[in-house]
């Protein structure tokens, strides 16, 4: 009976996830979540509305590893497994149908608990680890959500914030909205954040999150907001589609930005301040994230085939904001690089479609790109525009194909399309000729193409037009001028350089504090200038260089640097720790603090992108205490993938080491449990 019973289960299962969509409708959900930090669990309620479309006995929602109870429904029984919750019954056709039940879980991804800050990132398929919903894009509904947390802390989830009420000693923040979306869009944050509040102008509330220590950084950070907003409403031609629109940085995310409806996520990597703006700025994830709002949220993808739609559409719309606040060098720039990514791959062999549901990054986001910039070229601006508004239009809260979007293409164009299909969707191989015409537009760039075609040109024959391209440059032919310069002879070299220092071209100086790593006495005292470019990169390349090249002078170097955090990362704060520390002579009474400092940057209570450059540091000095290799070990569990592998890559390393691994051997048991069992495990390797 029992193996006949778990056959007939494994049959219901198969069958409900292969005809899931066809059997039902899920209309709307309101859900009551509580985070608890501590045991880095959920607990929750949820109430579901849906409708049959064919008579069933059952049909699901997506949780995984859930516990179920306080089920409240006369007419359906509610259940979990593994990955499922089932709700069975004798369900009719046509016929909508309520049920309430809680829940709890402890997800092992999806929801993050990262120093004191909490948040999700369902990309894709993944919201069914905090939140029993649907797993399958092609099912949208409406999502209310209320998030619970301790007084003190702020919460952004989807749609419009409703009100706040408390209950023992939780805040509960309700949210509504009024449209529907797919599952993976749902998302929340919680933690210590203020904002600011700008209006669109067409009238759209934006929330601009931050960390009260970084209040500083707000104007840096979002600059252009608002200008990105309003032309992005303009070029796509349909209105926001949403009732806000809010952004909030997080501690150790997984990625630059998620999209999530009305609330983008992103990467507290991002947090800059005046300088950094120059070299890692926001400006393009924010139009990228904004641009999903129709682009994947308001119009999804039916599956990963059609993923470009998503991608492409995004990172073309974000190269075009681009344009609007940086201007066109800027842009033919970015174009160019894309396509030299997507040559290289293609050369290689290893190009790949479009339409390739299995592709790369590259392809879904910069491909597809191009092939929206090949086409709007083909077709002409007027024709496009008429084609994506229709587009959104009809499709607008359904999923799509690529199908969908070329109907409507041909709906306002008589250009027979039928070559564009074949090169830039069907064609693995990237289409360099036409991505070459196409930038060659750019006055720009034809005079870039005319400076780096010297690469392979002996110095003296190209000596007059190298200078003549440093004289008032562009940022990108005076950068490639000077990279010519790299390995030829100083003497010959040395005017040209002087040269580019006289530009103040904030990246053509870069370019030389990045290149000109052997110093001549010449350019000393042009070179030390760099340490005042408003550029953190500049800033942290010209201290190392000097350092090295002029001993004499480290105590100088060291005394102006010294209060310079850079980016987000402690860049060029931690270069200058390293420095202080190996200089010999330099406050030699503060050494232990200084190795201290570096230490701790290498701990859990800093992020991952802190601590990832404290191991290259702590790595180089082979400075691995027993706290240094504690926290090598806890960063060889941490939920960001890229770093984790970092860290398990540098234990490896570590642990060939006789003295370092005694040293692991004796801190084994200080360790907490998942720590103690992974490094134990290691040991015995």
């Amino acid at each position: 009976m029992y193996k006949v019973l778990s056959v007939l289960f494994l049959f219901i299962c198969f069958f409900g996830n292969a005809q899931q969509t066809h059997l039902v409708d899920f209309l709307s959900v309101k859900a009551e979540v509580i985070p608890n930090a501590i045991e880095e669990s959920i607990k929750g309620t949820v109430s579901y509305q849906f409708k049959i479309l064919q008579k069933t006995d059952s049909v699901y929602l997506d949780a995984i590893y859930m516990k179920v109870f306080d089920v409240v429904s006369k007419q359906i029984d509610v259940s979990s497994s593994e990955k499922k919750v089932w709700l069975t019954g004798n369900f009719r056709k046509d016929k909508i149908y309520d049920v309430t039940f809680s829940y709890t879980a402890t997800p092992k991804q999806t929801l993050y608990f990262t120093g004191n800050q909490i948040w999700t990132q369902g990309q894709g398929k993944y919201t069914s680890h905090w939140l029993p919903s649907i797993d399958d894009m092609n099912d949208k509904l409406e999502f209310d959500l209320t998030i619970a947390t301790s007084k003190n802390k702020a919460v952004i989830a989807n749609g419009k914030f409703l009100k706040k009420n408390q209950k023992d000693s939780l805040a509960y923040w309700h949210f509504d909205m009024k449209q529907p979306m797919a599952s993976y869009l749902a998302a929340f944050a919680i933690g210590d954040f203020d904002k600011k509040s700008i209006n669109s102008q067409s009238g759209i509330p934006i929330e601009l999150y931050y960390k009260p220590e970084d209040a500083n950084k707000v104007e840096p950070t979002y600059r252009y907001t608002k200008q990105i907003f309003d032309f992005l409403v303009t070029e796509i031609g349909v209105p926001y589609p949403w009732q806000n629109y809010k952004q909030v940085p997080v501690r150790d995310f997984l990625y630059a930005g998620m999209e999530n409806t009305t609330a983008t996520i992103f990467s507290e990597a991002f947090v800059v301040d005046s300088i950094g703006f120059a070299d890692r700025n926001y400006v393009n994830v924010n139009a990228h994230e904004l641009a999903h709002q129709w682009f994947g949220d308001l119009v999804t993808e039916t599956n990963g085939t059609h993923h470009w739609l998503q991608e492409g559409f995004a990172t073309y719309f974000a190269q075009l904001a681009e344009r609007e606040v940086f201007g066109n060098d800027y842009y033919y720039w970015k174009l160019y690089n894309a396509a030299e990514q997507l040559k290289e791959l293609s050369d290689s062999g290893k190009g790949e479609r479009l339409l390739n549901p299995q592709a790369s990054s590259l392809t879904f986001y910069e491909k597809g790109a191009w092939a929206l910039t090949i086409l709007r070229e083909k077709i002409g601006d007027q024709a496009f525009k008429t084609a994506l508004k229709n587009y959104l239009n009809t499709y607008q809260f359904k999923n799509v194909s690529t199908d969908d979007f070329l109907s409507e293409v041909k709906k306002v164009t008589d250009v027979d399309i039928s070559s564009w299909e074949a090169d830039w969707l069907r064609q693995s191989a990237f289409k360099a000729e036409q991505a070459l015409n196409y930038l060659s537009q750019s006055s720009f760039m034809k005079s870039y193409f005319e400076i780096s075609a010297l690469r392979n040109t002996a110095f003296v024959e190209k000596k007059d037009q190298l200078s003549f391209a440093l004289t008032s440059p562009n940022d990108f032919v005076g950068q490639e001028a000077v990279y010519q310069l790299f390995d030829e002879p100083i003497l010959q070299t040395l005017p040209l350089y002087k040269k580019a220092f006289k530009s103040e071209n904030l990246y053509v100086r870069q370019a030389i504090a990045n290149t000109l790593t052997t110093i001549p006495n010449e350019l000393q005292e042009e070179y030390e200038s760099l340490l005042n470019d408003a550029s953190y990169v500049t800033k942290e390349a010209a201290l190392y260089n000097l350092w090295i090249n002029f001993p004499e002078k480290r105590n100088e170097y060291l005394d102006k640097m010294k209060g310079v955090v850079g980016f987000q990362n402690k860049n060029v704060r931690q270069l200058w720790l390293v420095l202080a520390l190996v200089t010999e002579g330099y406050e030699a009474d503060k050494k232990q603090l200084f190795a201290s400092e570096l230490i701790n940057y290498s701990s859990k209570e800093f992020s991952f992108e802190i601590r990832e450059k404290a191991f290259e540091f702590i790595n180089e000095l082979n400075m691995y205490t027993s706290e240094a290799l504690k926290n090598l070990v806890n960063a060889s569990m941490h939920h960001n993938w890229r770093f984790k592998k970092y860290a398990r890559k540098l234990l490896d390393e570590v642990l060939k080491n006789s003295v370092y691994k005694k040293q692991l051997e004796g801190v084994l048991f200080q360790l907490p449990k998942k720590e103690k069992d992974f490094l134990q495990a290691k040991l015995s390797e």
